[in-house]
């Protein structure tokens, strides 16, 4: 008897029996279902504990079909429907009728689940302590339960336990009646192996991770590393703990999460209830056009209200689901490492760890508040109700991607390899400024001619409705530039943008005249198309097609820092005029 069952399951001489439990606590012994004692209870993923014969009755939720175990992998697999039908075996799933969590059932089906001794102990406790029939002898299984063998753990019938007391083997084992152990807390039970029924489970495999008996570890554990149950508890229990001590945590944060959202809740109500107020006193003083506007005004209040209403509460059934699950595991966790013995929290260890971890990492998140733009305004104008100018309008300064609009000239003209900036303005639904950042901005550049061309943009929040946007084109041609505002265009997306290549310098002279510039020479040309009379190629003063100011003599352009257009122009009817003239 390892330490723990000696602390629970003191002798009847000379020791004082511990205070029964509070079985309305932690302590359950009634199924959820039946609503009777439990009737070999097994524990489902969820933690939440049923009679077999309940879990039974229950419908599938699904099936899948799982094919014979792979040999390497001891694992099932997924066949599909003409696949030997022979060999297929339905993988089940049901959901849990406590907290309607979709839980798959083990291959064996309902009887591989978990058996929860804890809750035959409670059960067993429980018809102690309130004299109830129907607790038989554990060697007959037919008379009634007069004493029970504490070295044993089996309850014994008044011929079992005469039997008992004249073997020579069991002669010096203390039995007592059942009516002394109403005191106690923990009745120990031996839990024999379901491979080998005439051993109980002593030993702990550790490659397995599974309390075995003696018979498993001389066949199907042979060569495996095992260890006594007591000599192991001390290390899984302690991780057990530890995870446990992890997840408790995140039931005050999400009770704290539930109590924040029905704070928001009732500040939303007064927001709105307020606003009501505003309104009406503001339309009381017109008559019937009045009346239908402030009507008009009220309703559209209350379709807020209950489209903010619906969207905290279904964040109010998420959160309180979460809670319960969390409470359930906690509680089910604080119960088994508290009153389990060491063999019950070993066998329970699996299902519970996969539960606290799950639980652990869920994941919440709280809606906005009350004050997200929504309010009245009391000087806009409103139309006419009734022949009547009206004032007073909702505004819930949603922004409307139609009325957005880029401001900067880098969108109508850009250069490889130089950075494009510019600027988004968004704009509510009445073409005002938003004033205020925080919206889901998406911008895509990519080249018209190569798919596989796709820039990479970045987006500035200047926090007052203006977002800048920047890039650097690495190749020349047309592009696409798509701005996306909560995931419709603005206004002339998607842009057509022409990237030129790197600025060009001018290998002409700047000039005035190219028969000036040329020294007087009759077949000197300029790139402007410009002719003297009297025969000259050449543009100059005063003459036709001169442009009346300086330009550059390569490609005609006339202002003094810019791109030389030359190589552009190359094939044009006046690339023959193009020449740069030297003085």
């Amino acid at each position: 008897m390892s330490e723990r069952e000696a602390e629970q399951e003191p002798q009847a001489a000379g020791m004082q029996a511990s205070s029964p439990p509070a079985l309305g606590g932690l302590g359950k012994t009634r199924c959820p279902m039946c609503m009777e004692l439990f009737k070999a209870p097994r524990i489902l993923p969820c933690l939440h504990t049923f009679c077999t014969t309940c879990l039974e009755q229950l419908e599938p939720f699904s099936v899948l079909l799982l094919g014979p175990p792979d040999p390497e992998t001891t694992s099932h697999r997924l066949w599909v429907w003409d696949k030997q039908p022979q060999q297929l075996e339905p993988q089940l799933s049901i959901l849990c009728p406590v907290c309607d969590t979709e839980v798959d059932l083990p291959p064996g089906g309902v009887k591989a689940l978990t058996m929860d001794h804890l809750a035959i102990n409670e059960v067993l406790l429980q018809n102690l302590q309130e004299d109830a029939p129907g607790v038989v002898c554990d060697l007959c299984s037919d008379r009634e339960v007069e004493s029970r063998c504490l070295t044993c753990k089996v309850n014994l019938c008044q011929f079992c336990s005469q039997a008992h007391r004249r073997q020579k083997k069991t002669a010096s084992h203390s039995v007592v009646p059942m009516q002394d152990l109403k005191g106690y807390s923990q009745i120990g039970r031996p839990i024999m192996c379901s491979v080998h029924p005439a051993e109980e489970l002593n030993l702990y495999c550790e490659q397995c991770d599974q309390p075995v008996c003696r018979d498993c570890v001389l066949s199907d554990h042979r060569e495996h590393a095992y260890d006594l149950i007591s000599n192991v508890i001390h290390k899984h229990g302690n991780s057990m703990r530890e995870l446990l001590h992890s997840t408790r945590p995140q039931v005050g944060t999400l009770e704290r999460a539930l109590a924040q959202i029905e704070g928001v809740g009732s500040a939303l109500r007064s927001r709105m209830d307020a606003l009501s107020a505003d309104v009406r006193e503001f339309c009381d003083g017109y008559i019937t056009a009045i009346r239908e506007h402030r009507d008009q005004l009220l309703k559209q209040l209350e379709d807020l209200r209950i489209q903010k209403e619906n969207t905290l509460h279904l964040q109010k059934l998420q959160v309180e689901q979460l809670l319960a699950d969390l409470r359930t595991g906690v509680e089910f966790t604080e119960h088994l490492l508290s009153n389990g013995s060491d063999l019950e929290i070993l066998i329970t260890k699996g299902v519970v760890m996969n539960r606290l971890k799950k639980l652990k990492i869920v994941d919440y998140s709280i809606g906005p508040g009350v004050d997200d733009g929504i309010c009245f305004s009391p000087q806009e104008k409103a139309g006419q109700y009734g022949g009547y100018e009206v004032f007073g309008v909702i505004l819930t300064k949603g922004v409307d991607p139609a009325k957005c609009i880029l401001q900067g000239e880098d969108i109508h003209k850009a250069w490889e390899k130089q950075k494009v900036t510019f600027t988004l303005l968004c704009r509510d639904t009445l073409g005002e400024p938003m004033g205020r950042g925080g919206e889901h901005i998406r911008v895509s550049v990519s080249h018209k001619n190569k798919k596989d061309c796709v820039l990479k943009t970045m987006v500035q929040d200047n926090n007052n409705g203006t977002y800048t946007i920047s890039f650097i084109p690495e190749e020349p041609g047309p592009y696409t530039v798509c701005v996306c505002v909560r995931g419709q265009h603005i206004q002339g997306s998607p842009y057509t943008m022409t990237v030129r290549r790197k600025f060009r310098q001018h290998q002409g002279i700047f000039h005035c005249c190219s028969f000036c510039s040329s020294g007087g020479q009759k077949n000197a040309r300029c790139a402007c198309g410009g002719t003297m009379a009297g025969g000259y190629q050449g543009c100059g003063h005063g003459h036709k097609g001169h442009p009346g100011r300086r330009h550059w003599s390569c490609c005609g352009g006339t202002e003094e820092k810019s791109d030389c257009s030359w190589k552009v122009e190359v094939g044009s009817s006046q690339r023959s005029l193009v020449r740069t003239v030297a003085l």
